[in-house]
């Protein structure tokens, strides 16, 4: 072969394995995220346009099997939302997840799946929003609209089952998050019963301070939707909690409530508060128990 066309080739082909690694459509201006780890798996952002009232698109990370791009398999996808103070990179900074899930696959402990990490914040607009801002605390307790979990499933959900190679069945979707996040996975759940085959709750809230809008009405008559929910029940609905957990009474009381119903679910109270180690134990946990 000819030197010239020699060095083309490399570097087409070098070429082709920079666009391999990154298959996003992220925009240019969203702040990039390093998680400080050499992960083994391929993790992209995807922009998704909004279908509600507020910013008109978001961000999220997906983060796919290794051998995705080399395979036509498809896969489950695991839903993991974030809470108060946090955005869709608060799993990888702060919980470890993406080290956890090369060390449960590897070790055969979990099955390959897509994990989605959208932001679930409430934001008013594109100023509001400022590129997936973290909101305070205050902010996160007290502006549920009901916005970002009425068009979850049509935003998120679509965009991830025309995006990727999925299973789009419920028994191969799961979805979790933590504090505020368990409280959206409960509802999001609750409001699409056929959508998702497993939930986890970590230190939930189970009522939230809901502000008047269109779509409020999303967090109301829970136990009605429940009713159908649980008609034909999750593989797996899992509540974890720890004792020293300021929501430890009301869960509690939550637990007890779908128990006398008879409410197929597992409830796990812990040492400890409402604090990462915990989640992340959580979400390890959950992770094991996903498509089995």
């Amino acid at each position: 072969m000819k030197p010239l066309r020699l060095i083309l080739l490399s570097i087409a082909i070098l070429l082709l394995g920079a666009c391999s690694t990154s298959r996003s459509t992220v925009a240019i201006d969203y702040p990039k995220v390093d998680s400080g780890y050499n992960y083994q798996g391929i993790l992209e952002e995807q922009i998704y346009k909004c279908s509600v009232e507020g910013p008109k698109e978001r961000r999220m990370f997906v983060y796919l099997p290794q051998d995705y791009y080399s395979n036509t398999d498809s896969y489950p996808v695991f839903y993991l939302l974030h809470g108060a103070r946090g955005n869709e990179t608060s799993w990888m900074s702060k919980g470890d997840l993406l080290q956890n899930i090369d060390s449960l696959t590897t070790n055969g402990l979990m099955k390959e799946c897509i994990v989605v990490l959208p932001n679930t914040n409430q934001h008013n607009d594109d100023e509001d929003y400022g590129k997936s801002r973290i909101k305070g605390a205050v902010e996160s307790f007290f502006e549920n609209d009901g916005r970002v979990e009425y068009s979850f499933v049509n935003d998120v959900v679509k965009k991830i089952d025309t995006t990727y190679r999925t299973i789009p069945e419920k028994g191969s979707r799961a979805i979790a998050g933590l504090s505020i996040g368990a409280l959206q996975s409960l509802h999001i759940s609750a409001n699409h019963p056929d959508t998702f085959g497993y939930i986890g709750l970590f230190s939930p809230m189970v009522h939230p301070f809901i502000i008047p809008s269109e779509h409020s009405s999303f967090f109301k008559e829970l136990k009605k939707k429940q009713k159908i929910q649980f008609a034909t029940p999750p593989e797996l609905y899992w509540i974890m909690i720890g004792k020293t957990d300021f929501f430890y009474p009301r869960i509690n009381c939550y637990h007890k409530q779908l128990k006398r119903k008879g409410y197929k679910h597992e409830y796990l109270a812990t040492p400890g508060g409402h604090q990462w180690y915990n989640w992340e134990e959580y979400c390890i946990m959950f992770m094991k128990r996903l498509w089995k």
